[in-house]
């Protein structure tokens, strides 16, 4: 099980030297790849005019661009929802940047009442995120917003 509130613990200590977008996000892709069992990816991508593209991440190489409402993010991003897929291959307009991947998770993260950006985690390990995956990555996102407020 991971334990969310010792990630909150690093990234808040993390950015108090430099509480700037990309560093915080960068630690925080390496903090949650290393924290997490069975994650292949762990990452961002920000909101640039109509797409997403891709941020600080740890995992093999990705999609560069998602347009909004397309994929597992551009729909987490549309529907300002966090999205739960047990299995990406059943998800209709999956992006198969990694052939690999199974099961993937994304919370959309915002500033000033908008969507900014998404938190993308995937795994290569079938139905790997639950309820409690969910909870305690939309409190990481909820802590990484008041740092980049």
């Amino acid at each position: 099980m991971t334990d969310y509130d010792l990630i909150v613990q690093q990234i808040k200590a993390l950015a108090e030297e430099l509480p700037d977008q990309v560093p915080v996000m960068a630690n925080l892709s390496s903090i949650l790849f290393h924290a997490m069992e069975d994650v292949s990816w762990a990452g961002f991508y920000t909101v640039r005019g109509d797409e997403l593209i891709l941020g600080p991440f740890q995992g093999k190489v990705a999609c560069v661009r998602i347009k909004k409402g397309k994929g597992v993010c551009g729909t987490a991003w549309a529907e300002d929802r966090t999205q739960l897929v047990p299995d990406v291959h059943a998800f209709p307009g999956h992006i198969a940047c990694d052939s690999a991947s199974r099961s993937e998770i994304v919370v959309p993260i915002h500033q000033n009442g908008e969507v900014t950006a998404v938190l993308d985690i995937d795994s290569t390990v079938p139905a790997r995120f639950s309820d409690e995956d969910k909870e305690g990555l939309e409190a990481v996102v909820r802590s990484l917003e008041q740092i980049l407020h």
